[in-house]
């Protein structure tokens, strides 16, 4: 077995398999580091759009927290709450008023279970929203 030439460069020259460990073990943490930036930004941005049931987005978020807590960076539940509270559109802002001005605060699942349910009443109610886009387009 051989290893091809582009691969032999990045690896250490060292004798020994501790300092091939100690080399990969580097390399880990600096991958670990820059995934765990990069599913942070993408939690953070995170917006629902509608192209996808509210349910499926929030298991999306959720799925993100789950890969930062297994690199060591638990998302806590009331951070939780407010990233998925942040990622919603105009159509829910009486929904986050509503929830901002209760004293009694809820779970992530009290939170999946209304805003489904604020889904299908938005739905039921035909209320429809229409982005108006101006100015001149490319030819």
């Amino acid at each position: 077995m051989t290893t091809a030439n582009n691969i032999k460069t990045t690896l250490p020259q060292g004798e020994s398999a501790k300092e091939y460990l100690a080399f990969v073990e580097d390399c880990f943490r600096f991958a670990n580091k820059s995934l765990a930036s990069t599913l942070m930004s993408q939690l953070t941005a995170m917006k629902f759009d509608g192209s996808k049931s509210m349910q499926e987005h929030i298991i999306e978020m959720t799925n993100i927290a789950a890969k930062l807590k297994s690199l060591d960076m638990t998302v806590d539940d009331s951070f939780m709450m407010q990233f998925i509270l942040n990622s919603l559109p105009s159509d829910y802002e009486a929904f986050q008023i509503n929830y901002n001005v209760m004293k009694e605060k809820w779970d992530v699942n009290e939170l999946i279970e209304k805003l489904i349910q604020e889904e299908n009443r938005l739905k039921n109610c035909g209320c429809h929203t229409v982005n108006l886009v101006q100015g001149a387009g490319k030819s």
